[in-house]
Order: C-alpha cells, then structure tokens, then sequence
C-alpha cells in the first residue's frame, strides 16, 4: 500500500537543482531518482540484471504513471474536491494496522517518506479517488436493454458443461517466499513454522473469524492473499489431477470449511464458497444479471477513464525528457545517460 501511494510526484518536496529532470508536466517537474526509487520498489533484486532493454522499457512505463498522476492531481487541485482530516486519519489507520510500530516506521524509512509527506500522498489520493467517482464511476449506468443483449450475444458462455466449484484458500509454506503481501507480512520460514501457523490459524476459523479477513492478514499465496482467498472457480475435471482435494471439496458443504491439507506446497485450508450446477443459465436468474451488468460497468468505466485521462492529457503540456533521449539513442540503453 505504501509502495503504491509513493507513485504520487512528490510536488511539495524541495528539490537541489542537480536532480535530473526526466519529464515536465505543466512545468512541474518529475525527477529520475523518483523513477527509479519507484522501480527499485518493484523488481527482485538481481531480476533487472543483464536485461537493460527491459529495464528501460519498465522505466517509461513508471513514468508515464507519474506524468498521468501529475495531471490528474492538478486537476483534482482545481476541482477544489473537499477531504478532511478525519478521512486522512481513518485511511492512515488502515495502512499501519497491516504492520507493527516498528514495521511502518521501517516502511517509511525504506519509501523516503516522513509521516508527514506520506498523510499529503493519502489526502491527494483521497481526492483522485473522488475525483473518479464524480467524473467517472457515477456517470456509468447500465440498461437492462443492454444486459438482455450482451445475454443473447453470448448465451453459449452461460451454458455451463459440468459441475463448478467455488473455492477459496489459505496457504501456509514452508519456506520464506518475496512474493508474500499479506496484510500482516507474517510468512513461515520453516516447515515447523508453517506448522504452527496453520494450526493457530484453523483455530481462528472454526472460533467464527471471518475466512477473507484471515486470509488477506495470513495467507501466503500472493495470488489470491488480496482477495480473501478467493480463487474462483473449478470445474470438476479440473480436480482430477489432486485426488486428495477432490474428495475434500466433494464432502464439503458450501460455507463449509475442509480440514488442514498438507501437500508439497505447504499447508492449506480450503472453504467451498458455491457450487454451480451444469446447464444453460437463463437470463431470469439473478446472478446472471448481476454478473453481467458488472462486467458491462466495468467495461464502460475502463472506456471512459483511459479517455477522460487522455483528454486531461491533450490539455497539458507534457515533455518527456527521457522518451527523447531513447529516440535519439535508437533504442540502445547504454546510450541514454
């Protein structure tokens, strides 16, 4: 969470003349040290090395996400959108619940942020985030017309072949894993560990807490940690291959959670969230219409952000010192100094 608020252009920080200047927007600069230090953020140590192509690419790619942030932070400016302290507070709370006292102090160190700045970045986020939903999300509606029609244009991927599962898991392993981002960085380090951890954790879960929220605080799987779990579904086939989770999804009813599940990956535990029968789903069926009109309102509102931000930027005067220095050296990292 840190890691994406420090996207923000650090515009209130006072900055020595000798920090290179790697694009403008509006004449506001945007400094190399802030690409790189966003880049250094996210790749593996070591994973950049030997490939500079990749790594230059990766790096227009962060700032053409700060040069986009800038605009629409100037015109969120503009907008003069209200956010209060206490909306500061409750979204700076929910960041340091995820880490201990010590922890978030050393996040902090490891971004270059003061409390300070980091309160700043959450209070222009707070705005872009009203912002969209003023400009963006409440101007979406979808019609039932349109639902209806989306339905008889795409009745085949309604009709269901076999039976599906929906399942969702927590994951303990073994062994220390960088990709973990659970809410409370907690990950085993060793077998005996991942153990202990899932035992305490399966207490949690049958003393009534919440599977999602155990899961996005504990689970070591980085693929579905975020979600609560969530893995989707499965057709039946599909479990052939593990016999063991087979039986184990087949004795569960739904709300159900299984016992520990010890495999080669570690530890799990699986609660069945559905089950979906085969057969032709009917448009009458309220999932299916909800099902769809999300898909449609996310469809729409990816359709008019990437225009709306396109528009914000046609009206700015955008430089991009960096994307010139890759024209002129053809491409060759080694020439871009």
């Amino acid at each position: 969470m840190l890691a994406a608020i420090a996207q923000w252009p650090a515009c209130n920080r006072t900055a020595p003349s000798q920090r290179e200047v790697w694009a403008e927007v509006d004449g506001r600069p945007i400094y190399r040290d802030q690409v790189e230090k966003q880049y250094r953020s996210q790749v593996q140590p070591g994973s950049e090395a030997g490939n500079e192509i990749q790594a230059l690419t990766f790096k227009l790619n962060i700032l053409n996400e700060l040069i986009n942030n800038q605009i629409l932070a100037d015109h969120a400016s503009h907008a003069r959108i209200p956010v209060t302290e206490s909306e500061v507070d409750t979204k700076l709370a929910e960041f340091q619940a995820a880490y201990t006292p010590d922890e978030f102090q050393r996040k902090l160190r490891e971004q270059g942020l003061q409390l300070s700045e980091l309160r700043e970045q959450i209070r222009q986020n707070l705005v872009l985030t009203k912002l969209i939903n003023k400009e963006i999300e409440s101007r979406v509606t979808v019609t039932d017309a349109e639902i209806t029609d989306f339905f008889e244009h795409n009745r085949a991927s309604f009709n269901v072949p076999e039976r599906q599962y929906h399942l969702a898991q927590i994951l303990v392993t073994p062994t220390k894993d960088p990709q973990v981002r659970n809410l409370k960085n907690d990950d085993a380090a060793t077998p005996a560990e991942a153990e202990r951890k899932i035992q305490a954790l399966y207490a949690k879960l049958r003393n009534g807490e919440d599977f999602a929220t155990v899961a996005q605080e504990y689970s070591e799987d980085p693929k579905t940690s975020a979600g609560g779990g969530d893995m989707g579904f499965f057709p039946a086939s599909a479990l052939e291959t593990n016999p063991a989770l087979k039986q184990t999804v087949a004795s569960l009813k739904v709300g159900q959670l299984s016992e520990i599940i010890r495999t080669q990956t570690g530890f799990h535990v699986v609660k069945l969230l559905g089950i979906e029968e085969p057969g032709q789903r009917q448009l009458s069926d309220p999932a299916v219409q909800s099902g769809i009109r999300q898909n449609l309102t996310n469809q729409k509102e990816q359709l008019l952000k990437a225009a709306y931000l396109e528009d914000l930027r046609n009206r700015a005067k955008v430089v991009n010192y960096l994307a010139a220095k890759v024209v002129v050296a053809g491409g060759n990292p080694a020439s871009v100094k």
